[in-house]
């Protein structure tokens, strides 16, 4: 009894397969297609950043941590699967675990808090003070997600130290 031949795919499937990494790796650095806005698609991916992370706020203290670790790593695995492509307005992930690291000093969703650090990440996302401007300027997915990353921690110490100075502030939303 012969054994069943396996049949190779058609050539013409092979790009097809071949091609699905690259357009999971393109989903993941649009944002699920956010950058592909054709108006700021930077903050429209940071604002949908915020409402998931008010979201996983409310959901666990753990949550937000877990999304952070998550949207870098898939930041750093589809910016390499893409290829040396610089830092295309499209690319919107790094927008994602900037916003997210932004809510790090909120021990629960609170609209006051959240706008803040809405703003702040923004601010500090646009203007690229030091050490944002210099991780803007390195290469590859480092560059890419390490000065949104950085940004996220300005708005995040900032917004914490508002919170020290003036504790009613966020109406008690903070950790500590």
């Amino acid at each position: 009894m012969k054994e069943p031949r396996l049949e190779r795919p058609s050539a013409g499937l092979e790009p097809f397969i071949l091609a699905q990494p690259k357009a999971m790796a393109k989903l993941l650095a649009t944002g699920l297609g956010l950058g592909f806005a054709p108006f700021a698609p930077g903050t429209l991916a940071s604002l949908a950043a915020l409402l998931l992370g008010a979201f996983l706020l409310w959901l666990s203290p753990l949550a937000l941590p877990v999304g952070i670790i998550l949207a870098i790593g898939a930041g750093f695995g589809a910016l390499r699967a893409l290829g040396p492509i610089g830092d295309p307005g499209f690319v919107v992930i790094d927008e994602i675990a900037g916003q997210f690291v932004a809510l790090l000093p909120l021990s629960r969703p609170a609209w006051p808090a959240l706008v803040a650090a809405f703003l702040l990440f923004r601010l500090f996302d646009i203007l690229k003070p030091p050490p944002v401007a210099w991780l803007d300027r390195c290469e590859h997915a480092f560059g890419v997600m390490g000065d949104d990353v950085a940004a996220g921690l300005l708005a995040a110490a900032l917004l914490w130290l508002l919170g020290l100075v003036w504790p009613d502030l966020f109406g008690g939303a903070l950790w500590f």
